[in-house]
This record gives structure tokens, sequence and C-alpha cells, in this order.
């Protein structure tokens, strides 16, 4: 990221956690404690989540007995889709598209109206929630207000409201982790690498 803006890249500081120190590489200054918190909570909720299709997919590498970094390559190319890890990306590059809190409703509308697809809500497995969401959007609540962003997470309540007038839909572990990771500084194009850095460990 750095060298892609022209600048030197940033060696890790032993004195920090894995967390902090992805946050301080990332832009140079060591994040405050709230922010490592909310940091290594998203690393840890994302790391394991049963037979996706990223995992699915490292694992019928594995099973040929090819190498564990022609696994993770294979894994990471199923990440990238806009239905799985790609879908915090996704998700943030809604909300700015919305702009403002007076134009969700009709956002909404309109997205309905013409099939569509909102990014963020359903999931296979969780019918009536994704717990991981429920963790998520309250460290977007308290990140966005304690760097003045608070806006991100408000509109992403005022969606999850409107998406639910039309059917009943929950959100997933994307959708409030894409305000909580523009809100921790994260470029856009940087979330599903950060979906990354912790599936891998999973």
């Amino acid at each position: 990221q750095r060298i892609r803006e022209g600048k030197a890249p940033i060696a890790p500081n032993a004195d920090l956690s894995h967390s902090a120190n992805m946050l301080y590489m990332l832009n140079g200054q060591v994040p405050s404690k709230d922010l490592e918190v909310a940091m290594s909570a998203y690393f840890v909720l994302l790391a394991d989540h049963s037979l996706n299709a990223s995992t699915f997919t490292a694992r019928v590498i594995a099973s040929t007995q090819a190498d564990l970094h022609s696994s993770i390559s294979g894994a990471l190319a199923a990440l990238k889709g806009p239905l799985h890890g790609g879908a915090n990306e996704a998700t943030m590059n809604t909300l700015l598209e919305i702009g403002e809190p007076d134009n969700v409703d009709p956002w909404v509308d309109n997205a309905f109206a013409t099939k569509r697809l909102i990014m963020g809500f359903g999931h296979r497995i969780y019918k009536n929630g994704d717990p991981r969401a429920r963790v998520l959007t309250r460290l977007a609540d308290e990140i966005g207000r304690k760097v003045g962003m608070d806006k991100y997470a408000k509109m992403s309540h005022m969606v999850e409201k409107a998406v639910q007038r039309h059917r009943e839909l929950y959100p997933n572990v994307d959708f409030y982790s894409a305000s909580l990771l523009y809100c921790l500084g994260i470029p856009i194009d940087l979330f599903t690498p950060m979906f990354a850095c912790s599936r891998i460990i999973g």
C-alpha cells in the first residue's frame, strides 16, 4: 500500500501486537488501544468458519498433495469473489454511493425495484442473523464514534432496517465489517486482503 502511494515501507515494531502492527505499517502511526482491539476482534472473528468457499478450495488443492503455497493461492482466488470475501468492499462502495442518510430509503427501494443485489445480507447457514455480525455492529458503532466517522455505521443501521422492510434478510459478517475497516483507516481495496490475513490462519 505505501509503495503504491510512493512512500517508504514501514518495518514492523516488535513492541506491538500483530493487529497493532497491521495498522501501524499501513499509516505509520501507532494505533490507540481501542483501534488495536477492534482490529484484533475482526481478525479473530474471521479466522475460521467451517467449509466455506475458500476453505473448500484450499482443501481440494491440498488433497492433490500440492504444496501449501498453491493451496493458499487457490483459496485467495476464491476469497476474492464478491459473493465471498469481496462482499465487504462492495458494501462500503454501496455506503459511499448512497452518500448521506437521507438517501438510504430511496436507494434501497430502488435497489429492490430494479432487482439490484445488496451485498452483506443473508447467509447460507445463519437464517436468523450471523452472530459474528452482532460483535462487528457494536465495534463499528464504537470506532465510528471514536474517530468521528459514525455516519457510516448509522447509515448501515438504516440500510439494514430499509432492507428488512422488503425482505427478512439479516446482515452477515461482511456488512458491518465494511464501515469498521473503513473507520480503522483500511483502504477499500485492502478489505479482502485483511479478510485473507485472518482466514489464512484458520
